[in-house]
């Protein structure tokens, strides 16, 4: 049985404007191998050769931008912020060292650590999800060994 993939529904909108954006470029990229090939000429060849890998990235972008659409589960964000404890779609405040830090536990495919939101299956996710206001956790990370305070969830 395949896995399901959380998504915010803000998520899903930003990978069904993605994959339309590639449905696009895949048109574009067909076009220049035709190009390519009516041309001839070594420089062809060349052009031939990039086309060919552009089209294999757009190609497998799309197949996986699919599969992640097929298998996605929308986020309850309103249910995550009453829940009282931290699930998937939360925003948590936690003291880390004296350092206050805000994640969003969101699905894989819309980590992105650099703004706060971070995967439920990442380890600090993980270790994150079920607890309530006041619990401490200790998280394995590849720095070593880390204690979270959970501060507020909303």
């Amino acid at each position: 049985m395949e896995k399901p993939v959380p998504l915010t529904r803000e998520g899903k909108a930003k990978l069904e404007q993605e994959l339309e954006q590639l449905r696009i470029r895949r048109r574009e990229v067909a076009e220049m191998i035709h190009n390519a090939q009516e041309q001839g000429t070594s420089q062809a060849d060349a052009e031939y050769d990039d086309a060919k890998l552009e089209q294999g990235r757009v190609e497998g972008r799309i197949l996986e931008i699919e599969d992640i659409l097929r298998r996605a589960k929308i986020i309850d964000e309103e249910a995550a912020h009453a829940a009282g404890r931290v699930m998937v779609g939360s925003t948590v405040e936690v003291d880390q060292d004296g350092v206050v830090r805000t994640y969003r536990i969101v699905g894989g495919p819309e980590a992105d650590p650099l703004n706060g939101k971070i995967s439920n299956d990442s380890p600090v996710g993980t270790a994150l999800l079920g607890k309530a206001v006041g619990d401490v956790v200790s998280v394995n990370v590849p720095k070593g060994v880390i204690k979270l305070k959970v501060l507020r969830i909303d």
